[in-house]
Protein backbone atom coordinates (compact mmCIF):
# COMPACT_ATOMS: atom_id res chain seq x y z
CA UNK A 1 0.00 0.00 0.00
CA UNK A 2 1.31 3.51 -0.90
CA UNK A 3 0.63 6.10 0.86
CA UNK A 4 -1.17 9.56 -0.68
CA UNK A 5 0.56 11.75 -2.09
CA UNK A 6 -0.32 15.30 -3.06
CA UNK A 7 -0.64 16.70 -6.38
CA UNK A 8 2.68 18.36 -7.72
CA UNK A 9 3.15 21.87 -6.31
CA UNK A 10 0.66 21.50 -3.73
CA UNK A 11 1.10 21.68 -0.30
CA UNK A 12 1.80 18.69 1.79
CA UNK A 13 -1.33 18.12 4.32
CA UNK A 14 1.23 18.03 7.34
CA UNK A 15 2.75 21.00 7.03
CA UNK A 16 -0.58 23.11 6.50
CA UNK A 17 -1.33 21.72 9.93
CA UNK A 18 1.73 22.70 11.41
CA UNK A 19 1.63 25.87 9.64
CA UNK A 20 -2.29 26.61 11.33
CA UNK A 21 -0.74 25.71 15.01
CA UNK A 22 1.94 27.84 14.74
CA UNK A 23 -0.69 30.80 13.89
CA UNK A 24 -3.24 29.96 16.44
CA UNK A 25 -0.17 29.72 19.06
CA UNK A 26 1.06 32.77 17.70
CA UNK A 27 -2.34 34.69 17.93
CA UNK A 28 -3.25 33.19 21.49
CA UNK A 29 0.15 34.41 22.67
CA UNK A 30 -0.21 38.14 20.69
CA UNK A 31 -3.75 38.12 22.84
CA UNK A 32 -1.84 36.93 26.34
CA UNK A 33 0.45 39.63 25.96
CA UNK A 34 -2.09 42.18 24.99
CA UNK A 35 -4.53 41.29 28.25
CA UNK A 36 -1.41 40.98 30.48
CA UNK A 37 -0.23 44.64 29.23
CA UNK A 38 -3.84 46.03 29.47
CA UNK A 39 -3.44 44.75 33.33
CA UNK A 40 -0.22 46.38 34.02
CA UNK A 41 -1.46 49.32 32.57
CA UNK A 42 -4.85 49.27 34.63
CA UNK A 43 -3.20 48.68 37.89
CA UNK A 44 0.07 51.09 37.49
CA UNK A 45 -2.10 54.17 36.06
CA UNK A 46 -2.42 56.27 38.48
CA UNK A 47 -6.40 55.99 40.05
CA UNK A 48 -8.63 58.49 40.89
CA UNK A 49 -7.63 60.25 44.03
CA UNK A 50 -9.88 60.05 47.39
CA UNK A 51 -12.10 62.59 48.24
CA UNK A 52 -9.95 63.50 51.35
CA UNK A 53 -6.55 63.42 49.88
CA UNK A 54 -5.89 66.67 49.46
CA UNK A 55 -6.83 67.87 52.35
CA UNK A 56 -4.69 64.84 53.94
CA UNK A 57 -2.21 66.21 52.21
CA UNK A 58 -1.68 69.44 53.46
CA UNK A 59 -2.39 68.32 56.82
CA UNK A 60 1.28 66.27 56.60
CA UNK A 61 3.97 66.27 58.77
CA UNK A 62 7.38 64.72 58.19
CA UNK A 63 10.77 64.72 59.68
CA UNK A 64 13.90 66.01 57.90
CA UNK A 65 16.37 63.09 57.05
CA UNK A 66 19.40 65.21 59.35
CA UNK A 67 18.81 65.97 62.84
CA UNK A 68 18.65 69.99 63.30
CA UNK A 69 16.63 70.54 59.91
CA UNK A 70 13.27 71.69 60.32
CA UNK A 71 10.37 69.62 59.47
CA UNK A 72 8.69 69.15 56.12
CA UNK A 73 5.69 70.85 56.81
CA UNK A 74 2.83 70.16 54.18
CA UNK A 75 1.06 73.42 54.39
CA UNK A 76 3.76 75.49 54.28
CA UNK A 77 4.04 74.90 50.62
CA UNK A 78 0.31 75.84 49.73
CA UNK A 79 -0.79 78.62 47.40
CA UNK A 80 2.57 78.02 44.68
CA UNK A 81 2.86 74.98 42.92
CA UNK A 82 4.43 72.29 44.10
CA UNK A 83 5.57 68.97 42.34
CA UNK A 84 5.85 66.27 45.39
CA UNK A 85 8.10 63.12 44.45
CA UNK A 86 7.73 59.82 46.20
CA UNK A 87 11.02 58.13 45.62
CA UNK A 88 13.12 55.70 47.87
CA UNK A 89 17.02 54.73 48.02
CA UNK A 90 16.53 51.33 46.55
CA UNK A 91 14.52 52.19 43.66
CA UNK A 92 16.97 52.74 40.47
CA UNK A 93 14.22 55.15 38.76
CA UNK A 94 13.64 57.29 41.68
CA UNK A 95 17.71 57.45 41.87
CA UNK A 96 17.71 58.52 38.36
CA UNK A 97 15.55 61.35 38.36
CA UNK A 98 16.57 63.10 41.70
CA UNK A 99 18.88 64.76 39.64
CA UNK A 100 16.80 65.95 37.38
CA UNK A 101 14.12 67.07 39.88
CA UNK A 102 17.00 69.23 41.28
CA UNK A 103 17.48 70.64 38.25
CA UNK A 104 13.88 71.61 37.61
CA UNK A 105 13.67 73.12 41.05
CA UNK A 106 16.74 75.49 40.77
CA UNK A 107 15.46 76.12 37.24
CA UNK A 108 11.62 77.14 38.51
CA UNK A 109 11.74 78.36 42.08
CA UNK A 110 12.03 81.71 40.76
CA UNK A 111 8.77 81.56 39.46
CA UNK A 112 7.45 80.14 42.35
CA UNK A 113 7.50 76.20 41.87
CA UNK A 114 8.32 74.27 44.83
CA UNK A 115 9.55 70.76 44.98
CA UNK A 116 9.48 68.17 47.77
CA UNK A 117 10.83 64.94 48.18
CA UNK A 118 9.04 62.18 49.81
CA UNK A 119 11.26 59.50 50.71
CA UNK A 120 9.66 55.76 51.59
CA UNK A 121 12.56 54.09 53.05
CA UNK A 122 14.79 54.04 55.75
CA UNK A 123 16.41 57.17 57.24
CA UNK A 124 19.67 55.96 57.56
CA UNK A 125 19.48 55.02 54.20
CA UNK A 126 17.91 58.57 53.28
CA UNK A 127 20.83 60.51 55.13
CA UNK A 128 23.78 58.02 53.52
CA UNK A 129 22.39 59.32 50.07
CA UNK A 130 21.66 62.65 50.44
CA UNK A 131 25.52 62.62 51.63
CA UNK A 132 26.17 61.46 48.55
CA UNK A 133 23.84 63.38 46.07
CA UNK A 134 22.49 66.64 47.68
CA UNK A 135 19.00 67.67 47.01
CA UNK A 136 18.57 71.60 46.80
CA UNK A 137 14.60 70.72 47.86
CA UNK A 138 13.11 69.24 50.95
CA UNK A 139 12.98 65.49 51.51
CA UNK A 140 10.61 64.18 54.47
CA UNK A 141 10.97 60.95 55.97
CA UNK A 142 7.58 59.52 55.08
CA UNK A 143 8.03 55.83 55.59
CA UNK A 144 5.10 53.49 55.67
CA UNK A 145 2.44 56.85 56.35
CA UNK A 146 3.91 58.03 52.59
CA UNK A 147 2.80 54.71 51.10
CA UNK A 148 -0.52 55.48 52.20
CA UNK A 149 -0.24 58.68 51.39
CA UNK A 150 0.63 57.64 47.77
CA UNK A 151 -2.58 54.94 47.45
CA UNK A 152 -5.07 58.30 48.80
CA UNK A 153 -3.92 60.32 45.68
CA UNK A 154 -4.36 57.43 43.50
CA UNK A 155 -1.10 55.22 43.53
CA UNK A 156 -2.68 51.84 44.45
CA UNK A 157 0.19 49.85 43.21
CA UNK A 158 2.21 51.49 45.81
CA UNK A 159 4.99 51.97 42.72
CA UNK A 160 7.75 53.97 42.55
CA UNK A 161 8.56 56.60 42.08
CA UNK A 162 5.16 58.44 41.70
CA UNK A 163 4.84 62.24 41.41
CA UNK A 164 1.94 64.35 42.05
CA UNK A 165 1.15 68.35 40.78
CA UNK A 166 -0.61 70.20 42.60
CA UNK A 167 -1.93 73.91 41.71
CA UNK A 168 -1.20 77.00 43.51
CA UNK A 169 -5.04 76.11 44.90
CA UNK A 170 -4.03 73.17 45.89
CA UNK A 171 -5.74 71.10 44.09
CA UNK A 172 -4.01 68.17 42.26
CA UNK A 173 -3.11 69.19 38.76
CA UNK A 174 -1.15 66.09 37.22
CA UNK A 175 -0.07 62.95 38.81
CA UNK A 176 2.80 60.55 37.06
CA UNK A 177 3.47 56.66 37.87
CA UNK A 178 7.08 55.81 36.91
CA UNK A 179 10.04 57.40 36.30
CA UNK A 180 9.64 61.25 34.98
CA UNK A 181 11.24 62.68 31.60
CA UNK A 182 12.45 66.10 30.51
CA UNK A 183 9.23 66.35 28.54
CA UNK A 184 7.20 66.07 31.38
CA UNK A 185 8.91 68.37 33.18
CA UNK A 186 8.75 70.85 30.26
CA UNK A 187 4.80 70.39 30.14
CA UNK A 188 4.61 70.59 33.81
CA UNK A 189 6.37 74.06 34.24
CA UNK A 190 3.84 75.09 31.81
CA UNK A 191 0.68 74.44 33.79
CA UNK A 192 2.35 76.50 36.81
Amino acid sequence: MTEPTSAPGAPNPSSVDRSRRRALYAGAAAIAAAAGAGLAWWRLRPHAALPEAETAMWAQRFDAPRQGDAAVEMQAFRGRPLLVNFWATWCPPCVEELPMLNGFYREHRARGWQVVGLAIDQPSAVRKFLERVPLDFPVGLAGLQGTDLGRSLGNLAGGLPFTVLFGADGGIMHRKMGQITTEDLRQWAALG
